[in-house]
């Protein structure tokens, strides 16, 4: 079935961001909390899975603002106080790809994750490349990214040939695919607007890949305006 047919997603209208001042909303009283940044990748691989597999109404989500985030997170809540992290059942669970592997195994909704013996090994290699294929990236933004980040690239486009019974990494759409759209977001669009670097160029299948995920309403829930996005990494590679 298509992954659009699959999204268990609804139009959401998202809670405002929480100021430094804010109160700490109470512990363990039995809410389930997503605490989350939205311009936050690594937050936003979770989001993606909580919408799509129809958790809205039953994760609530707490917007933290990384710049300023209240002192009571790390204090009491998640002591590394990075996003994302997760409030169920009495413990807080952090780190986002063991997250979206939790949502998937722990809450109802569209399964994930293929049973497919050979999809799950290639499942775990793709996640163990994920950092690689940051790094790469990020690095580039200091030199040459058409050459230096091409193989990252190159790595996504060679793996969306392996399985073609649909257009994602695993075929289906699962949580591989979210666990790398928030930063080829990112990268698209910055590496184009400043650099004139075009990553889907010769990379039919990443084109490919790129405008099904665009069509899934649980992800574009998520995306952050092209603008913010320039902006953001301007600052953060770009500030003499």
């Amino acid at each position: 079935m298509a992954a659009t047919a699959l999204d268990k997603s609804v139009p959401e209208i998202l809670p405002p961001v929480l100021e430094p001042a804010a109160e700490q909303p109470p512990l363990f009283d039995g809410t389930i909390r997503l605490y989350t940044a939205y311009r936050c990748p690594f937050a936003q691989r979770v989001w993606i899975t909580r919408n799509y597999k129809g958790l809205q109404d039953k994760i609530k989500i707490i917007p933290l603002n990384l710049d300023s985030r209240p002192a009571w997170y790390g204090e009491k809540v998640y002591p590394t106080n990075k996003v994302p992290s997760l409030e169920h059942n009495g413990k807080i669970i952090g780190e986002s790809l063991d997250l979206i592997k939790y949502l998937d195994s722990n809450f109802e909704g569209p399964s994930l994750f293929p049973d497919d013996a050979a999809k799950k090994e290639f499942a775990e290699e793709l996640f163990a490349y994920t950092d690689t294929f940051n790094k790469i990236v990020f690095t580039s933004f200091k030199g040459d990214p058409a050459k230096e980040a091409a193989p990252a690239f190159d790595y996504l486009e060679n793996a969306l040939h392996k399985f073609d019974d649909a257009p994602f990494l695993l075929g289906q759409f699962s949580l591989v695919d979210i666990a790398y759209i928030p930063f080829v977001e990112r990268f698209h669009v910055f590496l184009s607007e400043v650099f004139k670097y075009d990553i889907t160029a010769g990379r039919p299948k990443l084109a490919a890949w790129i405008e099904e995920i665009n069509n899934i309403a649980a992800y574009k829930q998520t995306k952050l305006d092209p603008k913010e996005i320039v902006e953001i990494f301007k600052k953060r590679f770009l500030a003499q």
